[in-house]
């Protein structure tokens, strides 16, 4: 046999050393998330069109916040909000803005009802609507009901801006819970002024975490719908309307201006909603 020469083993190859500049490893797909949350603007201009109606030059919407235009009632330009998606969720921040210039008629309206529902982080969800109306101006908000679900954590804000001549027509309902279950976190603020000046500022929590009481006699007491008409009309100022009590859990409170307010308890949206249609036609148009 021929001898052979054993192969040498191969060179250890040499150390790999990142240059003094050199940028970070990345950091796992997971810490580059931002934290959860969708930001949606819904965006609404009504303006006296010139002929007797009204024209929305502005129907803007984002993400679940979809806008359609209805038909109107006379001079009045109709709106529906129509969600495209399961929202608000914790840590969403949603808002609807509307803009009614002089003279102009607007009503706006949701869909179906909004769920409030938990997010994944715990973070808790925002839900802001901010009105404008410009003198002449009638504005009717009728949004469907707010539904607080188990685990969930709203913020909800609502501005209105009135013009001393204009007219708002504002419907508030919260629902505590879906059938059988508990609530979530609710907490609601509503701020009116008029004419500049201070009409309305009130705020209300209920739910786990909600200031003791909110669920006791001088409370909900028990009941798991709360809703409010605010009827703002120049109109009040000749005839206001009196104090009363509508059944056993609503009550109608002029307030210091031509703007009357009906507050109510029911066990249900239902039966909620009934008290308040009552209440509109009573008060509202």
């Amino acid at each position: 046999m021929i001898p052979t020469a054993a192969a040498a083993p191969p060179a250890a190859a040499p150390p790999v050393t990142a240059p003094p500049h050199a940028a970070p490893p990345a950091a796992p797909a997971r810490q580059l998330l931002a934290p959860a949350g969708v930001r949606a603007t819904a965006r609404i201009s009504a303006v006296a069109d010139g002929r007797g109606g009204t024209a929305l030059p502005l129907l803007s919407g984002e993400g679940p916040l979809a806008l359609r235009r209805t038909r109107g009632s006379g001079a009045e330009a109709g709106v529906m909000l129509v969600g495209a998606m399961s929202a608000p969720l914790g840590g969403d921040h949603l808002t609807v803005e509307a803009a009614a210039g002089p003279g102009a008629r607007l009503a706006l309206a949701s869909a179906a009802a909004t769920l409030a529902l938990p997010g994944r982080g715990g973070e808790p969800a925002r839900y802001d609507v901010r009105l404008t109306l410009a003198g002449d101006a009638a504005v009717r908000w009728l949004p469907e009901p707010l539904v607080s679900v188990r685990g969930s954590d709203l913020r909800v804000r609502t501005r209105v801006e009135l013009a001393l001549t204009a007219r708002l027509l504002l419907r508030e309902e919260q629902v505590l819970g879906r059938t059988g279950e508990e609530p979530g976190l609710l907490r609601s603020r509503l701020t009116v002024t008029r004419g500049g000046k201070a009409l309305l500022d009130q705020e209300v929590a209920c739910g786990p975490g909600a200031p003791g009481g909110w669920d006791g006699p001088a409370g909900l007491a028990g009941h798991r719908a709360l809703g409010q008409l605010l009827v703002v009309d120049p109109a009040f100022a000749e005839s206001a309307p009196a104090p009363a009590v509508l059944g056993e859990f609503a009550a109608v409170t002029p307030l210091a201006g031509p703007a009357v307010l009906v507050t109510a308890l029911a066990p249900d949206a239902l039966r909620l909603r009934e008290v308040l249609d009552a209440a509109c036609r009573t008060y509202g148009w």
